[in-house]
């Protein structure tokens, strides 16, 4: 996996490309240019590391179809539009759906470069965040049916004697099972237990995400 941001252009005018490769090249920053919003589709890009700084208005899908369409396969990469047809209307709609801003054209290049430089930071903590979860939700994958009835008991404050009374077994074999949630949940105490189990929202005996 290549862990070196790159800021996707997304624009059907040459010049724009170019003038704002120039840029960000210059600022040190990688780029990849597109002159249509399928173009970048096809490059199954969606999932790198980095933001998309894309134009509103193209022919053939515009920019907001294109965001629309990164929703769908649920990517995480940021999106910055520019244009130079742009309204308030029109910017309030691209940040309901999640745009990470809205600058118009002409774009003044420290504002660009700025705004890039948030988008690729929280997309870098949006996939950590996204790889902490898929870990956690492996680990709680990898417990048997009991165990995950134990757990659930346990988060909820649970002693051992009355988890074995809600389950309908002794006390020893809840120790037993507590311990083995434990080692696969790989923690050493309650407190990081309970909070793997917030992080994935788990709520009552036995029950998923």
């Amino acid at each position: 996996m290549n862990l070196t941001p790159c800021v996707f252009l997304v624009d059907d005018q040459p010049a724009v490309l170019k003038a704002l490769s120039r840029l960000l090249i210059s600022a040190g920053i990688n780029v990849a240019a597109f002159a249509s919003a399928q173009d970048f589709l096809d490059s199954d890009s969606d999932n790198a590391l980095g933001c998309l700084v894309l134009d509103l208005a193209m022919p053939g899908m515009n920019g907001m179809a294109l965001q629309q369409a990164l929703a769908a396969r649920k990517s995480v990469l940021p999106v910055i539009f520019l244009t130079g047809h742009g309204d308030i209307d029109t910017g309030v709609q691209a940040m309901k759906l999640g745009a990470a801003d809205f600058l118009t054209k002409p774009v003044d290049g420290d504002k660009l470069l700025r705004a890039v430089r948030v988008a690729i930071d929280s997309n870098r903590q949006t996939r950590l965040d996204r790889a902490e979860l898929d870990d956690i939700v492996k680990r709680l994958a990898s417990l048997t049916p009991r165990e995950r009835e134990v757990l659930a008991l346990v988060v909820q404050g649970k002693l051992n004697k009355q988890a074995a009374a809600e389950l309908g077994t002794v006390e020893k074999t809840i120790k037993v099972h507590r311990a083995r949630v434990m080692t696969k949940m790989q923690v050493r105490s309650l407190a990081e237990l309970v909070r793997l189990v917030d992080r994935v929202g788990i709520r009552g005996a036995g029950q998923d995400r």
